[in-house]
């Protein structure tokens, strides 16, 4: 999820509007005063209308849907696709979700600086941030630690608190010489399906204390997955909203889109 549409839309909503009102302070006038009167009927409308720099004629057509679209993309719902499995076998590659951008509290577009509270991540949540290594990557995972929750990551093991994550084994795959474990697990008020490699090679093992304004991400697909456990933990100001559905699914460019993976996400 590395392509952020966000900085180029505020770009282009913000040159749009600046054309727009230039005009209307410095040359809108100017031009109304240079035309004949209407008693002389000497231009017909369209002929007044070309004398409106084209610039500001698609500046004045654009600024308005352009602006839109940021007021939805910004504080309402946006939209991403799904890169990677680290997020198996809850999210496969190719799937398109959409983000909650309000229920984590109204942010700054692109500054992320939240102005509104409204609510705050819970464990278990799907959560779209900015990875913090460079603070423009966009990462998708599970909210794993919230403040003030110590969490442990040993032998394969999740602990929160001292306490082991409760999870079930449900397959081992393949039959015969399974080289996959999938597993439900419960974190807080979210039941979910997690991946574990058949094997003792254990990476990301360690303990972490959460402090005030941060969180431990982690994903479905525990072993191969870039999350706090090697990009560390992601502050507030990173947090771009929470996944709530899939809309649609297409994998490959040559391939034709899928409507199979519809739905409400956990």
């Amino acid at each position: 999820m590395d392509f952020d549409f966000a900085i180029i839309l505020v770009l282009l909503t913000g040159i749009a509007g600046a054309i727009w009102l230039v005009d209307i302070l410095f040359f809108a006038k100017a031009r109304q005063a240079e035309s004949p009167s209407e008693s002389e009927e000497k231009l017909n409308a369209s002929e007044a209308a070309m004398e409106t720099p084209v610039a500001v004629e698609y500046a004045k057509s654009f600024f308005p849907v352009l602006l839109l679209v940021l007021i939805v993309r910004s504080f309402l719902v946006e939209p991403f696709q799904i890169p990677s499995q680290s997020m198996l076998p809850t999210l496969e590659v190719g799937d398109f979700i959409l983000v909650n951008k309000y229920e984590y509290g109204l942010r700054v577009p692109v500054l992320g600086y939240k102005f509104f509270e409204i609510g705050e991540p819970e464990r278990g949540d799907i959560m779209v941030f900015k990875n913090p290594e460079d603070n423009m990557t966009n990462y998708i995972k599970r909210v794993v630690g919230v403040p003030g929750d110590v969490v442990r990551y040993t032998n394969k093991e999740l602990y929160i608190n001292g306490e082991r994550v409760q999870e079930k084994l449900l397959a081992a795959l393949p039959a015969g010489a399974p080289r996959e474990l999938i597993f439900e697990e419960v974190l807080g008020s979210h039941t979910h399906r997690i991946i574990k490699r058949n094997d003792r090679n254990v990476m990301g093992e360690g303990e972490w204390i959460i402090p005030e304004g941060e969180y431990f991400m982690m994903g479905d697909n525990r072993d191969r997955s870039k999350d706090s456990r090697f990009i560390g933990l992601v502050p507030d100001e990173n947090i771009v909203g929470r996944a709530f559905a899939i809309w649609m699914h297409w994998e490959k460019l040559l391939s034709l889109p899928s409507f199979s993976r519809v739905g409400t996400l956990d």
